[in-house]
């Protein structure tokens, strides 16, 4: 090859190199173009977006709203119900806005506002609690009542005119507690619904203390008002079913049941629940006397040996693992200690009438403790 030729084969490369190279820059420069255009467009976009829905919802509306705050409401739970209620425009960007601001100390009651007001006004009349007037009456709900024993308390209430058999019968109606399933999907799921269910909502109407603003308050309003506060409490804990041999949050709920009729504190609770898993592990039953008694239907001062022999896929002594559903309903740190054991190697515990409990981890132990605590006389 001669010289010439070689220089311009050189020449040529050299000249096809620089013009991939040229290319590689404006496809490069084209891409980062790209994104910084869509950088600054998502974040002009997110600044509008947010700069919106810290704006009255409709600055020329004077619509009187009213809005009720239950009493022990969090802060998300009132952000949900005022953008519900059309006053906010949008309930994470409250939350976002409220948490930076450091902005505590929203009270429950029954709220006028109106669509036109600023987010600063709504925030400082929640503060203030400036309410449209006070509750006309409360219903408190122990913790560890059945359904029936909440349907009693409602009907005795001289601000109710129903009574404990129509309230059972609007709770147990399958058409409406269908309805209830739609409303709230992620609490009541088909397990509420087994044939051997002695009563779908058994466990799911929460304890606590429910403000009314007018007379006569209809069964379904009260429903709805407990349902709303157990899934306000129950499911932030969904994500610790993990940690636990739970299968579901109606697991968790009937184990909680369980805890709360089984022990007072909370402390208690956990050191119960380790028990309780600790005889799942072995396919032992748990056999926990508030289950005989719900199978029963009664209250008993103490439970005889001949009770245990109940055919009930509540009792505990009949079935093995939890029962088919919650006893009763619950305090919230009955369902932490649910999600949240102390661990052991105890398979047994007794309580005293004090309210004492004494764990063993053997059968011979557990006996010994019994005949040393409580004699004879339960089971």
């Amino acid at each position: 090859m001669s010289g010439s030729n070689f220089e311009d084969q050189y020449r040529k490369r050299l000249k096809k190199r620089g013009e991939e190279a040229s290319i590689v820059r404006k496809v490069v420069a084209i891409v980062l173009t790209a994104l910084l255009v869509i950088i600054v467009g998502g974040g002009i976009a997110g600044y509008l977006y947010v700069k919106s829905a810290l704006q009255p919802v409709d600055p020329s509306s004077e619509e009187e709203v009213s809005v009720e705050v239950p009493l022990g409401s969090s802060t998300s739970h009132i952000a949900n119900i005022l953008e519900e209620k059309g006053i906010i425009k949008d309930a994470t960007i409250f939350r976002f806005y409220t948490k930076f601001k450091n902005e505590t100390g929203f009270q429950a009651g029954e709220y006028e506002f109106t669509p036109s007001m600023t987010i600063e006004e709504v925030i400082n009349t929640l503060k203030s609690g400036k309410v449209m007037r006070e509750s006309l009456f409360s219903v408190t709900i122990p913790e560890g009542k059945t359904l029936e024993q909440i349907a009693t308390i409602f009907a005795s209430e001289e601000n109710t005119n129903f009574t404990k058999k129509e309230f059972l019968k609007k709770a147990n109606d399958p058409k409406y507690v269908k309805s209830l399933m739609d409303k709230y999907p992620r609490l009541l799921t088909d397990a509420i619904l087994g044939e051997k269910i002695r009563y779908p909502l058994e466990g799911y109407l929460y304890a606590s203390t429910y403000q009314y603003y007018k007379e006569n308050p209809s069964i379904d309003k009260i429903i709805n008002q407990m349902l709303e506060k157990t899934v306000e409490v129950v499911l932030p804990y969904k994500d610790q079913l993990e940690n636990v041999p739970l299968d579901s949050i109606h697991d968790a709920i009937t184990m909680a049941s369980l805890l709360e009729n089984e022990a007072r504190s909370a402390e208690q609770r956990k050191k119960i629940a380790g028990v309780f898993y600790n005889r799942m592990a072995k396919e032992m039953p748990l056999q926990t006397d508030p289950t005989v008694l719900y199978a029963l239907g009664e209250h008993k001062d103490r439970v005889l040996y001949e009770d245990l022999e109940v055919e009930s896929p509540y009792n505990t002594y009949h079935v093995t693992g939890l029962p088919v559903g919650p006893i009763s309903n619950f305090n919230e740190n009955s369902l932490k200690a649910a999600l949240n054991p102390t661990e052991s190697d105890y398979l047994y515990f007794v309580a005293d009438s004090e309210g004492n409990i004494y764990y063993s981890k053997t059968h011979e132990k557990h006996l010994q403790l019994k005949k040393e605590h409580i004699g004879n006389q339960s089971s």
